[in-house]
């Protein structure tokens, strides 16, 4: 290789990485601004593989309304231009047939993009197939009543990929009427709220785990609270026990432009939440303060008789500030 790298031996400097960049599989390579350190392109192998001359670069991102443009397929009549998106909340839905999880999806989300319409909201979905071939494409786009970049256009396809970054699918991205992403957490927002209550679903500072969220306990570190009960009523004060903490930090980094190192959650007494435990080789202590970051294999853990907002921030700053010794999961 004709460029740096980090010592073998570097490990912290490695997962560090890993977690800023929220790396989820391999091989990835990030673009980012020498300058500024912001992230110029996530999905930098469909860079290399649509640009092998460097042309375009530095690659910089673009408007969704520019790398969508071109005409949209829809099941129930001829194409339409992409400026019919103009003004509208949009999905952008990343799916495939071959995949069972976008197949179970895609039914939820059928009824839930009725739902929208229905209640008179300007909604709109773009499928960005992932199919392995265009006869396949045909048969999982007839089930939807949404739009479709053609699958012929593979250019297209792959700059949306490459605009968000698309490490696995199903993944929806939901954008505000600018174009602007609310939250790429689509598919779990989805499942979540069935009646689509809280669409167009802007990201909450603190979640409570759920069979459906879970997922997300692989994206990077995350602090979780368990509480001794699955009352709505001691998950909801743990919620607010925790949640300015959460939207400082939040509020800071994206004053920087930059995406939060901590999600945040808070788990009641379940199934799911036990296995969590006994694959974390967590106490069953609660209250129980927890920072699980599951790429790393790392946690740390605040077992005290009394949680308080001071206890929780003093928590989160450290970890930040790296003056936490992680213990292995």
């Amino acid at each position: 290789m004709p460029w740096l790298a980090l010592p073998f031996a570097d490990k912290r400097r490695k997962l560090k990485l890993w977690n800023k960049f929220r790396v989820s599989n391999i091989p990835s390579l990030i673009f980012i601004d020498a300058n500024t350190g912001k992230v110029v392109c996530r999905n930098g192998l469909l860079v290399i593989r649509d640009d092998p001359e460097g042309l375009e670069f530095p690659w910089g991102p673009r408007p969704f309304s520019e790398v969508v443009a071109g005409p949209l397929l829809r099941n129930s009549g001829p194409p339409l231009e992409s400026c019919v998106l103009d003004g509208s909340h949009v999905g952008v839905y990343f799916s495939a047939h071959w995949c069972p999880p976008c197949r179970s999806l895609t039914r939820v989300l059928v009824e839930s993009y009725r739902k929208i319409k229905d209640a008179g909201k300007k909604f709109e979905i773009v499928f960005v197939s992932a199919d392995r071939s265009e006869e396949s494409f045909k048969q999982y786009f007839s089930e939807m009543p949404w739009l479709s970049v053609p699958y012929t256009d593979e250019g297209r396809r792959s700059r949306l990929n490459r605009l968000y970054g698309i490490q696995g699918i199903p993944t929806l991205i939901v954008l505000d009427t600018k174009g602007d992403v609310i939250t790429r957490q689509g598919r779990v927002e989805v499942l979540n709220d069935i009646e689509c209550q809280e669409f167009p679903w802007h990201p909450k500072p603190v979640l409570e785990l759920t069979d459906s969220n879970a997922v997300q306990l692989n994206e990077g570190p995350c602090l979780v609270l368990f509480v001794d009960s699955d009352d709505d009523g001691e998950s909801e004060a743990a919620k607010q026990l925790i949640q300015p903490i959460a939207e400082k930090i939040i509020a800071q980094y994206k004053a920087k432009d930059e995406e939060t190192p901590l999600l945040f959650f808070v788990a009641g007494e379940d199934d799911m939440t036990d296995s969590l435990r006994d694959y974390t080789n967590l106490p069953e202590a609660a209250p129980l303060l927890t920072i699980l970051d599951m790429s790393a294999r790392a946690k740390y853990v605040m077992d005290v008789e009394e949680i308080t907002p001071p206890i929780v921030e003093t928590f989160v700053n450290d970890f930040l500030a790296d003056k936490l010794k992680p213990e292995p999961i």
